[in-house]
């Protein structure tokens, strides 16, 4: 009975870490602003990025040759995404306060999506300059 206890308190705090973890990931990605060459690959309107875009950028991502350096962070986020997304249709119909707070959780994974897809051209993009300038 006590290693049960145990084990279900780790597995809470494993679970909160986590989710810690992750909006602290989505927190430092808000300060960042979206470049002009990623709303248009992406086609992000002006009015920003949406809840549903996510996959779209992690798909562009993955077409985006680059250095690898945010894969575990995208790994994480992806996570936490898919686990808003499966509590916010879940909670559609019985507590719509929490589809709203899911929603906009959401909306922060698609956004950090956008930023590391930002950041990913960027990097290609000094890679090309290397290399046609041939310092590669």
């Amino acid at each position: 009975m006590i290693a049960a206890l145990i084990y279900v308190g780790s597995l809470v705090a494993l679970i909160q870490f986590f989710l810690y973890y992750c909006r602290s990931i989505l927190a430092s990605s808000r300060q960042i602003e979206l470049s002009a060459r990623v709303r248009e690959a992406a086609g992000v309107q002006k009015d920003g990025v949406a809840a549903d875009d996510f996959e779209r950028f992690v798909e562009l991502l993955r077409l985006c040759p680059g250095n690898r350096a945010y894969q575990a962070d995208m790994r994480a986020v992806g996570s936490y995404y898919g686990l808003l997304d499966v509590l916010g249709r879940f909670s559609r119909t019985a507590i719509p306060a929490l589809v709203a707070w899911t929603d906009s959780e959401r909306q922060r994974c698609s956004y950090f999506a956008a930023v590391a897809l930002d950041r990913r051209i960027s990097s290609s993009l000094e890679l090309f300059v290397q290399q046609a300038n041939g310092r590669l």
